[in-house]
């Protein structure tokens, strides 16, 4: 078998059968590549089913040093994957990565914005340019649903119940959930869509999607980027922020206000509760208030 075909087949196995997101398999599909580009410089022609543990751990070895443990946490879960396939479709006896131990990431905790920095933002938009009014609507509904960068630029007006105060999002492996939607987040999006995009010729196959750009087509996450670099410079702001610094900062705040953790857990869309019990990490404040508060020994 060759690489083009087992890679075509494992795609195809990730995306039906997994469901996994689409950033997922790019990131898996260019982790293979460079490994099928290492060993055929060393064995020519070299097939993944004739691969030992001897070639693909000093793959591995040359993939991942320059990279950090992130990277390559997920360049070896990602070959073990590929791999573990391979035996699953009967093309393999044995997986060459069985050995090769993943690297202790740790947890990282989260850079969060406060809500005065947040309306330091959103007061910078210049509202006068007709991009002002998708910013703005872009900043409230990343922050003000907690939104990935890849829910927001594919959200459809035919995701909006705006009746019943809900958002309809499809997530990682295109599992869908409700995401209630705030007032304030309701009228800034519906200015944008009846006051600008209304005046934007749209580009077939776009007519659906909410956030578009000055040529009628869906932004890119680099836009998304761009834009809120672009804002925190104008504020001065130190710290190094993305899109998801909005998602982090709408979990923390809802936690700090006394939100139950299962139901930020639901509105992220967090498969397991421990991804979402990070976010009771961040404020160390609060826990010295618990102490100050319930400890017999306080005084």
């Amino acid at each position: 078998m060759t690489w083009k075909d087992a890679l075509l087949d494992f795609q195809h196995y990730l995306k039906i059968e997994r469901g996994l997101s689409v950033n997922t398999l790019q990131n898996y599909t260019r982790d293979i590549l460079k490994l099928e580009a290492h060993l055929n410089q060393k064995e020519t022609g070299i097939s993944p089913v004739d691969v030992d543990k001897e070639m693909v751990q000093q793959a591995i070895y040359e993939i991942a040093k320059n990279v950090n443990v992130r990277s390559q946490a997920r360049i070896i879960s990602g070959l073990k994957s590929f791999f573990s396939y391979l035996i699953f479709e009967g093309l393999r006896q044995d997986n060459p990565m069985d050995l090769i131990e993943s690297p202790k990431i740790g947890r990282k905790l989260p850079d969060t914005l406060s809500t005065n920095e947040i309306n330091e933002i959103i007061a910078s938009i210049d509202l006068s340019k007709p991009e002002g009014e998708r910013n703005r609507a872009i900043i409230e509904t990343l922050y003000g649903c907690g939104l990935r960068v890849s829910e927001l630029i594919s959200l459809r007006i035919s995701d909006l119940f705006f009746e019943e105060d809900f958002l309809r999002i499809t997530g990682k492996g295109n599992k869908q959930r409700l995401v209630p939607v705030s007032d304030i987040n309701k009228k800034y999006i519906n200015l944008y869509l009846y006051e600008i995009r209304v005046h934007i010729p749209i580009k077939k196959g776009h007519e659906d999607i909410v956030f578009l750009n000055r040529r009628g087509k869906q932004l890119s996450r680099a836009m998304i980027f761009t834009i809120i670099k672009q804002l925190s410079d104008q504020i001065g702001l130190k710290k190094n922020i993305s899109p998801h610094t909005f998602r982090h900062s709408f979990a923390t705040h809802l936690l700090q206000g006394g939100a139950d953790l299962r139901a930020i857990q639901q509105m992220l869309g967090h498969e397991s509760i421990t991804t979402t019990e990070v976010y009771m990490h961040l404020d160390r404040t609060d826990l010295a208030n618990v102490i100050n508060k319930y400890h017999p020994r306080k005084i």
